[in-house]
This record gives structure tokens, sequence and C-alpha cells, in this order.
């Protein structure tokens, strides 16, 4: 005990006090005497609240995801509904989904039995669901608020909680900040309100979805299709899709919705195809990693498959696989696929002649300017926002209230995408059918997608980009991140690979009327620029990169000799 942190010690014996804390979670404590490192990790500070929510490895702890951690940020998210629409008619509901994760129904279960307490009905999903679906339910069922249980595409030992404001968006800062203090003002894990499941039914406060919510959510997807009537024509029959939802929520929604559009041949990964908490095939449940399409692209050889799709295990990330000209599948990045949906979508619209004159795209200040290009090219306005698909939600919210501008497609490199405003996340159930069809119309010209994405390199610049990440675990982690950003911060280069900064965007001052954040960025004189970002959800530090060549031997050379100079600096504090 004497080698704890005074502040660690007196919370993990406040939890050994607590007579509202299982005999079982106290006995994992006990186990972990002779471990003071891990105990120190476990209980240095509270499982952090960020602007997404909470997201952490699972286990006894308040640095811990388990109910406890769970049940007080959600008697700080009950207190701000209800101070928030507590006086609206009839009772506040609030919507909870979660994914295929170790705990993930125990976690909505306890979430909703301490919104049930403060006397607000939880409305529930039986089983597992899409954090799209959850997005779309809150606004769906005209709710206060939603919560989604799940890690994303962590490793299995983690999952997580995001809170959604009644919009349906995930909450942004200055909501953030008043959940944060609600949090934090609940004096003990003994003061949050909670009923019992028989209590919470018999009262009309925990109510379970049914199959008309799914379906309303898969006929509102299938709606965006901009060229059902051609694959229903007969394209659909003979184009040929594997889809993988690696192991997640994916499988059920993104097959209905190809479905009813109109494709045929839809193989299923089976190995992938059902909830594994464990993730078993994979190194990671992540669709932008080649690794995680392994099985699909031995399953797209034997099936003679026309594009490769894969979703990340909550269905808000899609991963598109096509074949280069040699044969070879070509894994297409979240900037590519990005960049065709943009062109497909617009240039359809176009051809329609029903492209909007006020029309909008929202993408993240991290994420490609060749979508950017294309999309003014077809006369739409592009706006930035800082990561996090929150703020393109509320840039949605702006347009839906004053007018200014019809919302066409949102996204950010790191695979999330989203057309139409039935929802305000991204959707990797809407972005597979988008990709396949766009994949579909071109073959019926007689290009892949990679034959697209060559027209348009060809057409508006030779644009490459690249991430690497470094992962720092743990407390000493945390203070390096800090460490790193501070030097970047105060000793910024004046020259990178020889060509002078132009420009340092510091946005933890606030630039461009963004909330303030933790994020530099640096724009050199020939247009090229780097981005240092602590995750938000995940102990890592990112490093983006992006140039623009004149062909795409000059573009690889440029982003070679930029990434091997800035992250020689990155690794070497």
């Amino acid at each position: 005990m004497e080698q704890l942190s005074t502040a660690a010690a007196e919370t993990l014996q406040q939890w050994l006090e607590d007579a509202s804390i299982d005999e079982a979670t106290k006995q994992e404590l006990r186990d972990l005497q002779d471990q003071p490192k891990e105990l120190e990790e476990r209980f240095y500070r509270n499982l952090e609240f960020g602007t997404g929510g909470l997201r952490g490895v699972i286990g006894a702890g308040s640095n811990r995801m388990n109910r406890y951690t769970v049940g007080r940020a959600t008697q700080g998210f009950a207190r701000y509904l209800l101070e928030q629409h507590g006086d609206q008619e009839g009772k506040p509901s609030v919507v909870i989904a979660h994914d295929s994760r170790h705990f993930s129904p125990e976690f909505t279960l306890d979430a909703a039995l301490v919104l049930a307490g403060n006397g607000i009905v939880a409305k529930l999903f039986p089983s597992l669901r899409s954090t799209p679906e959850l997005s779309f339910a809150v606004r769906h069922q005209k709710a206060i608020g939603g919560i989604v249980v799940t890690a994303s595409h962590n490793p299995p030992e983690y999952n997580g909680y995001k809170v959604y404001n009644h919009e349906g968006g995930q909450l942004v800062p200055d909501e953030a900040e008043k959940v944060i203090q609600y949090i934090q003002e609940v004096p003990s894990l003994a003061d949050v309100k909670k009923l019992t499941q028989e209590e919470a039914e018999a009262q009309g406060l925990l109510i379970w979805l049914g199959e008309d919510q799914d379906q309303a959510f898969v006929d509102t997807v299938a709606s965006r299709s901009l060229s059902r009537e051609l694959i229903q024509s007969g394209i659909g029959r003979d184009f040929k899709i594997v889809y993988t939802p690696l192991h997640g929520t994916g499988n059920i929604p993104v097959r209905s919705v190809l479905e009813q559009i109109g494709f045929e041949q839809v193989h299923i990964v089976a190995e992938q195809e059902q909830p594994d908490a464990e993730f078993s095939t994979v190194k990671s449940p992540n669709p932008e990693e080649r690794e995680a399409f392994t099985l699909a692209m031995k399953l797209g050889e034997s099936v003679g498959a026309d594009i490769l799709i894969g979703t990340d295990p909550d269905a808000d990330r899609m991963g598109a696989v096509v074949k280069d000209n040699d044969g070879k599948y070509f894994v297409l990045s979240g900037n590519q696929s990005g960049a065709i949906m943009v062109h497909y979508l617009l240039s359809r619209l176009q051809e329609t002649g029903t492209l909007p004159s006020n029309g909008a795209v929202v993408k993240t200040i991290v994420t490609s300017e060749m979508g950017a290009v294309i999309a003014e090219h077809y006369g739409a306005e592009v706006m930035n926002t800082l990561t996090g698909f929150k703020y393109i939600g509320e840039k949605m919210n702006q347009f839906e209230a004053t007018g200014s501008h019809t919302f066409l497609f949102g996204y950010e490199e790191s695979y999330g995408y989203l057309s139409g405003n039935y929802a305000r996340d991204k959707d990797a159930v809407l972005a597979s059918m988008l990709i396949a069809e766009a994949a579909a119309y071109y073959k019926s010209q007689g290009k892949t997608l990679y034959d697209v994405l060559q027209e348009l390199y060809n057409q508006f610049g030779y644009f490459l980009e690249k991430l690497e990440s470094r992962t720092l675990k743990g407390k000493d982690g945390v203070a390096q991140i800090q460490a790193k950003m501070t030097d970047w911060r105060s000793n910024p280069p004046q020259e990178v690979a020889g060509i002078a900064v132009q420009d340092v965007l510091d946005y933890s001052l606030g630039l461009d009327g963004l909330p303030k954040a933790d994020v530099l960025k640096f724009i050199l004189a020939d247009g090229s620029w780097f981005c240092l970002r602590p995750s938000g959800t995940e102990p890592k530090i990112k490093v983006y990169f992006a140039v623009r060549g004149e062909n795409l031997e000059d573009a690889e050379s440029r982003i070679e000799r930029l990434v091997t100079i800035v992250m020689s600096r990155v690794d070497a504090q």
C-alpha cells in the first residue's frame, strides 16, 4: 500500500469499504495487493469522461470500465438530461444500444436501471445494434438522449460508453463539460440512483424496442440509394460483394440494405459472421488495416468478387478493397473511399438534376483535400471541423436550423461517412451501400473503383496521405504524449525536408471559430502538411501526413521524406 500514490490508495480504500460494491469486485482488488503498479493504474484517477464518453480496459477500479464507473457516469448524464429537458411533457426517454464486446449487455442494463432510478424511460434494444442505428433511433423515438456501449475497434480487453444528445449526435465540448462536472459531483457510488429490472419494467421505465425500429433504420438508409433502378434492372444479379462484419453489429443491417436495393450476390465471411467478443480471427477488428481483410480476400478470390467490404464492431466505420490493374487487392484508404464517394454522389446528383445550389460537404482538418477539391468542382461548399464526427453532426444541426446549406456528405479519414440527415454519426451501413453501388455503377461503364481513383488523380492531382501512430499506455504514456506535444508546440520546426514551414496552426488556441483542441498542424510551402494529435479514445499519439504531387512517383517520394524526418523526431523524444 505504501507504494501507491496517496490519491490511488485513498480511492482503493473507499472501494473496499463501500457497501454498494459487490464482494467479487472487492476480492478482485484484494488479489492485486502484491501488484502496486497495477493498482496504481486502476486507481490513480477516475476513468476519464472525454467528449465521446468513457473508454477503457475492463476491470475493477476507478480507472477501469465496470458497472460502477458506468453507473456513476449515467448518474451524471441523467442529471444533465433532466436539467436540459426535464420540463417536456410526458416521461423523457433515452435510447440505449450495445455491441458484441465483453459485458456490453450488462453495462447497457446497468445504465438503463440508473436512468430509471432518475425517472427517465430507458428504451433498450434486446440484442446488439450498430452505433448509427442508435443515433437514428434517438431522433426517430424523439428521445432526449442516447447511450451506446462500445469500444469501436479497440482490442478485446476494452469497452466504452458513448453518450448522445437529443439530436442524435455525440456531445460536443460545451455539453460534455457539463456532464463531466455532474459526474464529478456524484459524492460516492452509493449515491447512484438505481432501480431493479423488475421495478423499472413495472413502472414503465424500461422498454424493449422491437423489429419495427430496425426496419425503419434499414428503410431510411436504403432510401439514400442513388442507383437502385440500375442495380435492380440487372447488374445486381451478377455483381459480387464479399462482406465481413468482423464479429460485430453490421451483419444484419448491411445485408438487409444491400438486399433491399437489389444486390443478389452478397457473400459473407462465415468465420467472422457471428458476434465474438474476442475477435478471434483478427489481430484488430479494424477495417482500416489490411490484415482484417485476410479472410475476405480468400473468399473474394474463390467467388470472383467485384468488391470486398468490412465494418468495425459497432458498424460506424467501413473499409473497402478492390483489385488494381494487375489483379492484386488494393485496400482503399479512408481518404480514397471518401473522395470516390464524394465524386459518385455529387456527379449522380448532377446527372439527375438534383444537385442543390447550396450543397455542403463537411470534412475534418486531418482529412485529405482531394475530396474537397472534387466537391468544389461540382459547386459544393466545403467546411472543415475538428476530428470527431460529433463536429460534423453539429454542422448538420446548424444547416437544419438556419437553412443556409443542404448537407450532402460528411466524412473523416478514419473510415467514417454519412449522407442524409437521418442520423448524426458516421454510418458504415450507409457507406457499405454507397461504395457497393458506386462500384456497380462504374462497372456498368466498364470501370473498376481503382480505375475511377486513377481518373480522379489525373483530373485533380495526386494526393497521398499517411497516418503514423505510437501507442503509449498507462500513466507514464499519458505524460509522454503530453511531453511530445509540448516539445512540438514550443519548438516548431522552421523547415522540414528542405521545405519551409509556412504556417503553424495550434488548435488549442481555438482557431477558425472551432472549439479548442490539443492539435498541431504544420503547413509547408509546397502545400504538404502534417498534424500531431493525441487520440481521444486510445493511448496513442497520431501523426497525419498529406502531400500533393505531380504524379504518383512524385507524391510517394514527397510523403516518404516527410514521414521519415517527422517521425524520427517524434520517436526521439
